[in-house]
C-alpha cells in the first residue's frame, strides 16, 4: 500500500471541471445498494463523457473543445490542467503540431501549455474523427479558475510571430467542476469508460480518533477489465483541509469486469473537531515523467452519516469485503468465573453470502466492558482465512477479564486493521505525526451474560464449530487408582448428526480440576487414524490425568483442541461437577468388555479365592477373557485393583497370556494381591480397566501409561480348603485317590505311594505357570518334610498315575505304624497358601524272623 499523508494547506474553491451545458445530461445517481452488478446489454450512458466549456473553429470543418479545466497546489507551483477534444470533419489527417493554446492568468501572464506524458505521442487527428489531449501549466500562485483565459492559436507564415489567434475560451465565472452528490459521471479513467457517482460518507470513532470512509460507485462501461488506475485520493474540507486516503484493505488490488459495478471505498483519519459538511473527493494521477500532480475528477460527497456499529444478540451483521457480503454472528456465548476471572467463550460465525471467494482481512478483537476496559483478543484464526461462496465456518474463541471489572454487558469489538504509513503536517503548528496503521471498527457484537452451564453425564448435547455439526455425550467422570496417584478419565463420544463427513483435526486433550491446570499432563486417547466421521458415525474418547490420590474434586472441566499457528484452537469445551468415581458396575455372573480396535473381548469372573496366611491373607481372582474379533488377536493388558469395604486400595498382580488369542479363543488371567491379617477381605471389590501405553491399548508385556474403560465386580471369595480329591491349580485339576505310607523295621525311611488323576483344560490359553505345588508330609512326632512336584512334569497329566516319594529321619527307627499327613500348598512369587490336607495311616511291616 502507498505510502498515506495528509497536508493542511488552502483548498481551491475550484479543483475539477465537469460543468453540465445546455443538451448534455447529467443524471441522479442510480440508488442501488453496494451488490455488484453485471449486466451483458449495457444501457446508453445518462451521463455525458465530460462536459464541454465551449468551442473555436479553428479551419474549415476543424474545431476545439475545450472539455475540462482542473488546477491542483503543489509545492513548485499549482498545476493547471485543461483538456482538449479536436474534432476533424475533413477527409484527410489533422497534423495537430499546427495548432497551439496558451492560458492567460488573471493578471495577464501567458504561458504556453504542454501536452502531459500521457498524451504527448498525439500528433494527428485521423479524418472524421476526434482526439482528447491534456495539457499542464505551472500557473505560479494563481489558485482559482475564476479569470483565466484559454487562446487557441494556428501556424500561419503570414502572421507576425507565425501565430495566428483564432479564438479564446473564457472559463465562466459560475463555472464549478466537481460532480453534485446525487449525480453520476460518465468519464474515463485509464482510458476505460466508466459511470462513477458517490455512495456514501460514513465517520468512525475509535480510541480517541476519528476515521472517514467515502464510497465512491464504479460500473465499466468498456470492454476490458478496469484495475485500480493507481490514483492518490484526497478528502477535501470546506474549510481548507485535505486527506490523503487509502483504498480499503480487500480492495488494494481491485478489478472491474465488463459491465460490472462495484463501490470502492476508501479511508483516512481527520481530526476529531473538523467540519465534514460539503466534503468532497478528489481524484489525482501522478504524472512520474514530469513529477508532477495532475487533477483527475472529483465527486462532492453526501452528507456524513455516523453508523451504529452494536449488533444485538443474535443478529447478524452484514460487512462487505471487497464488495461481498459476509453475514457474521455470534453465538454460545458463555461465562464462568476461575481464578478470579470472568472466563468467556463464545463462537463468530461467518458466511460469505456473495458470488466471490473472499480472504477475510486483518482484524483485531477485544472484549470491551460497560467501563470502556477492553482487552485483546489473538484473532490468528480470523485473519487471513478464506471463503468460498455460501461456505460458513464458526471461529471459537475465549476471552478473560478480571472479576472486578464490570461484566453485565461486554461486547466484542470487531477492528479492522489497515496497514498504512501516516504522515500528517499542520503547516499552523508544523507539527508532524506519524502511525503505522489505521484501526477502523467494523462492529460492536453484545456479548449477553450467560453462566456455562454443567454438562450433565448421559446427556446428549449438539454444537457447531469450525469443522461441522456434532452431538456430543459426557458419559463417565471416572477415578482409579494409579501407583502412587489416581488416575482420572472422563470417557467423550462425539456424534457426527449432519448429513455431510466430519473432519476432525489432531485432538489433544486438557483437563482443569477445580483451579489446578492440568493441560502439560493431560492424555487424550482415540483412534489417532480417524480423521473423519462418516454421518451418523460415532467415536469414542478418553481423557485422562494423574493428580495426588489426597486430591480432592468438585468441580471438573474439559477441554479439546487442536494446535494451529502455534495457538490451541478449541474443539469443544464442558464443565463437570458430577461425582467422580462413576465406575460401571458388573453383576455376578455377568461380562466386562473390552472395546479397541483389533482387541474387543469380554471379560467374566472365574473365581475369587482367598487363602488365609499366618500374618496376612491373599486374594486371588482369575478371569476368563473371550477374543471377540474375527481374527487372531493379542489381547488388551488389563490393570486392576481390589478395594476392602473401609476404602483402602491394593494393586493387582496380574498373569496374562503374551500369545495372540484365536477367533472365540479364551485366556486365563489371574490377579492377586496381599492384605495384612486385620483387615476384613469381605464386601471387597475388584476394580479393572484396559491398560493403555501412548494412544493403543497396552498388550501383555507391556508398561501401561494409564487406564480406560475402568469397571468394577463385587467378589465373594470361596475358601482356600479343599480335599485331596479335587485341588484346583487352573488350568489343571489334582485327584488324590489314595496314599499308601511304609514304613519297614529298623528303616530311618517311610515310603509313600500315591495314587492319582491329574486334568488339564485345554479350553483356554493362560501366562507363565508360575504356581509351585509343595507337599509336605508331617509325621507321628509333628515333624514336616516337603517336596516341590511340578505339575505336568512330576505329576503327569492322566488317571490313574502313580508316583513314589521317600522321606528319611533317624527318629523314623524308633516308629512302629501310627499316622502321617500330606498338605498341599500353592506357593505363588514365595508366597505359600494351604490347598488341602489329610491323614492317613502308616504301615509297619516287620522283618521277617530269621529261624535259627
Amino acid at each position: 500500500m502507498k505510502k498515506l499523508r495528509s497536508t493542511y494547506h488552502a483548498v481551491l474553491i475550484s479543483v475539477l471541471v465537469i460543468s453540465p451545458l445546455t443538451g448534455y445530461k447529467v443524471n441522479a445517481a442510480n440508488s442501488v445498494g453496494v451488490t455488484n452488478s453485471t449486466t451483458s446489454n449495457l444501457a446508453s450512458p445518462t451521463a455525458n463523457r465530460t462536459s464541454s466549456l465551449d468551442s473555436i473553429k479553428l479551419a474549415s470543418n476543424i474545431k476545439a473543445t475545450l472539455e475540462e479545466v482542473n488546477i491542483w497546489p503543489q509545492a513548485g507551483g499549482n498545476i493547471l490542467t485543461y483538456t482538449l477534444n479536436y474534432s476533424n470533419g475533413s477527409n484527410r489527417n489533422l497534423n495537430l503540431i499546427q495548432y497551439f493554446s496558451r492560458v492567460m492568468t488573471p493578471t495577464g501572464t501567458i504561458i504556453p501549455g504542454n501536452p502531459v506524458t500521457g498524451d504527448a505521442l498525439k500528433k494527428k487527428v485521423l479524418p472524421k474523427g476526434t482526439t482528447r489531449v491534456t495539457y499542464y501549466v505551472n500557473v505560479g500562485t494563481t489558485n482559482s479558475l475564476i479569470g483565466l483565459k484559454i487562446p487557441m492559436y494556428v501556424w500561419d507564415a503570414k502572421t507576425k510571430g507565425y501565430l495566428k489567434q483564432v479564438g479564446t475560451f473564457n472559463v465562466p465565472t459560475q463555472y464549478t467542476p466537481t460532480v453534485a452528490s446525487g449525480k453520476s459521471l460518465y468519464t474515463t479513467m485509464n482510458d476505460v469508460p466508466v459511470t462513477a457517482f458517490t455512495e456514501s460518507l460514513k465517520l468512525y470513532q475509535y480510541n480517541g480518533k476519528t476515521y472517514a470512509k467515502a464510497g465512491i460507485s464504479l460500473t465499466n462501461r468498456g470492454t476490458k477489465v478496469f484495475e485500480d488506475p493507481g490514483y492518490t485520493v484526497y478528502l477535501l474540507s470546506v474549510g481548507g483541509t485535505s486527506f490523503e486516503m487509502v483504498l480499503d484493505s480487500s480492495q488494494a488490488t481491485y478489478k472491474i469486469q465488463p459491465g460490472e459495478k462495484k463501490v470502492i471505498y476508501y479511508l483516512t483519519e481527520i481530526p476529531p473537531y473538523l467540519e465534514t459538511t460539503n466534503m468532497k473527493l478528489q481524484y489525482i494521477q501522478m504524472d512520474k515523467t514530469l513529477k508532477v500532480e495532475l487533477p483527475k475528477t472529483s465527486f462532492s460527497l453526501p452528507k456524513a452519516t455516523i453508523p451504529d456499529l452494536t449488533v444485538g444478540k443474535g443478529i447478524v451483521k452484514k460487512i462487505l469485503i471487497n464488495n461481498n457480503t459476509i453475514e457474521t454472528k455470534l453465538s454460545n456465548e458463555t461465562v464462568y468465573a476461575e481464578n478470579n476471572k470472568g472466563i468467556w467463550s463464545f463462537q463468530l460465525h461467518l458466511k460469505n453470502s456473495g458470488n466471490k471467494a473472499v480472504t477475510m482481512p486483518s482484524y483485531a478483537l477485544a472484549i470491551k466492558s460497560s467501563e470502556g476496559k477492553a482487552f485483546p483478543i489473538k484473532a490468528k484464526s480470523l485473519n487471513g482465512i478464506s471463503l468460498n461462496p455460501l461456505e460458513e465456518k464458526v471461529l471459537q474463541f475465549t476471552a478473560e477479564l478480571p472479576l472486578d471489572v464490570d461484566q453485565k454487558p461486554v461486547h466484542l469489538e470487531l477492528i479492522e486493521e489497515i496497514k498504512a504509513d501516516v504522515l500528517a503536517a499542520d503547516p499552523t503548528t508544523e507539527s508532524v505525526g506519524k502511525s503505522s496503521k489505521l484501526t477502523l471498527p467494523v462492529a460492536y457484537f453484545t456479548i449477553p451474560y450467560t453462566h456455562r452451564p454443567d454438562t450433565q453425564q448421559g446427556s446428549d448435547y449438539t454444537t457447531t464449530n469450525a469443522y461441522g455439526t456434532f452431538s456430543y455425550k459426557l458419559h463417565t467422570l471416572q477415578r482409579f487408582p494409579w501407583k502412587d496417584d489416581d488416575i482420572i478419565v472422563a470417557k467423550l463420544s462425539i456424534t457426527n448428526t449432519q448429513s455431510t463427513t466430519l473432519t476432525l483435526p489432531n485432538l489433544k486433550g486438557a483437563l482443569k480440576i477445580g483451579e489446578d491446570d492440568l493441560t502439560s499432563s493431560t492424555d487424550l486417547f482415540m483412534d489417532k487414524q480417524v480423521a473423519t466421521l462418516a454421518s451418523g458415525k460415532t467415536i469414542d474418547m478418553y481423557v485422562l490425568t494423574k493428580i495426588p490420590y489426597t486430591s480432592n474434586i468438585d468441580k471438573m472441566q474439559i477441554n479439546l483442541y487442536s494446535v494451529a499457528n502455534e495457538e490451541n484452537v478449541s474443539f469443544l469445551s464442558l464443565s463437570s461437577n458430577n461425582t467422580v468415581n462413576d465406575v460401571d458396575s458388573i453383576e455376578r455372573g455377568g461380562s466386562f468388555m473390552v472395546a479397541g480396535k483389533g482387541k474387543n473381548a469380554k471379560v467374566q469372573e472365574k473365581k475369587t479365592i482367598v487363602y488365609a496366611g499366618s500374618n496376612s491373607n491373599i486374594v486371588y481372582t482369575e478371569l476368563l477373557m473371550s477374543n471377540e474379533e474375527n481374527r487372531q488377536s493379542k489381547m488388551a493388558r488389563l490393570q486392576a485393583y481390589y478395594q476392602t469395604a473401609d476404602g483402602q486400595f491394593y494393586e493387582a498382580i496380574s498373569n496374562q497370556s503374551d500369545i495372540s488369542a484365536a477367533p472365540g479363543g479364551k485366556q486365563l488371567i489371574a490377579f492377586w494381591t496381599k492384605i495384612p491379617k486385620s483387615v476384613s477381605t469381605s464386601n471387597m471389590m475388584f476394580y479393572m480397566g484396559s491398560g493403555i501405553t501412548g494412544n493403543k491399548l497396552s498388550e501383555p508385556g507391556q508398561e501401561s501409561t494409564g487406564v480406560v474403560n475402568i469397571g468394577s465386580l463385587r467378589l465373594s471369595p470361596q475358601s482356600s480348603y479343599a480335599n485331596m480329591s479335587e485341588v484346583t491349580l487352573s488350568p489343571y485339576t489334582l485327584s488324590i485317590q489314595s496314599a499308601d505310607g511304609r514304613i519297614k523295621e529298623g528303616s530311618d525311611s517311610i515310603s509313600i505311594v500315591m495314587n492319582y488323576n491329574l486334568f488339564k483344560d485345554s479350553s483356554y490359553d493362560t501366562g507363565i505357570f508360575n504356581h509351585k505345588l509343595i507337599l509336605k508330609m508331617t509325621d507321628s512326632y509333628g515333624q514336616s518334610q516337603e517336596k516341590a512336584l511340578v505339575l505336568g512334569t512330576d505329576l503327569t497329566v492322566g488317571n490313574q498315575n502313580r508316583i513314589t516319594m521317600s522321606f528319611s529321619s533317624d527318629q523314623f527307627k524308633n516308629l512302629y505304624g501310627g499316622y502321617y499327613r500330606l498338605t498341599l500348598y500353592d506357593e505363588i512369587q514365595g508366597e505359600r497358601i494351604e490347598l488341602a490336607s489329610q491323614e492317613y495311616s502308616l504301615t509297619y511291616e516287620r522283618l521277617p524272623e530269621i529261624e535259627k
